[in-house]
């Protein structure tokens, strides 16, 4: 698969994302876990929905964030769950497009 614009442009906007959803777990006032995970989750999927062909890389790009900011700052080896989140949503939205979008 040729990498184009498209998929560099996605990897950028999803790693923001990541980082956007990351920044919002690490507020002091913010202690929702399940909000977390839901976007996590959420947009993994979108973006495993968008560009079906690497589910793997839109799990890691959205979902590292948040335990690499934990276990660096906090040592909170813990947070690596989220990763799970990030995996299955992304390998979701993947099924979806070929389940609902098949190529002839």
């Amino acid at each position: 698969m040729k990498l184009n614009y498209k998929f560099w442009i996605s990897l950028i906007i999803s790693s923001l994302l990541g980082l956007l959803i990351a920044w919002i777990d690490s507020r002091p006032n913010w202690d929702d876990s399940g909000i977390t995970a839901a976007m996590i989750f959420c947009v993994s999927a979108f973006f495993g929905f968008l560009m079906k062909d690497r589910p793997w890389l839109w799990a890691l790009s959205v979902g590292i964030w948040i335990p690499l900011n934990s276990i660096l700052f906090y040592m909170n080896y813990t947070s690596i769950l989220a990763l799970i989140f990030a995996f299955i949503g992304s390998y979701v939205g993947s099924l979806f497009h070929k389940l609902f979008f098949k190529e002839v």
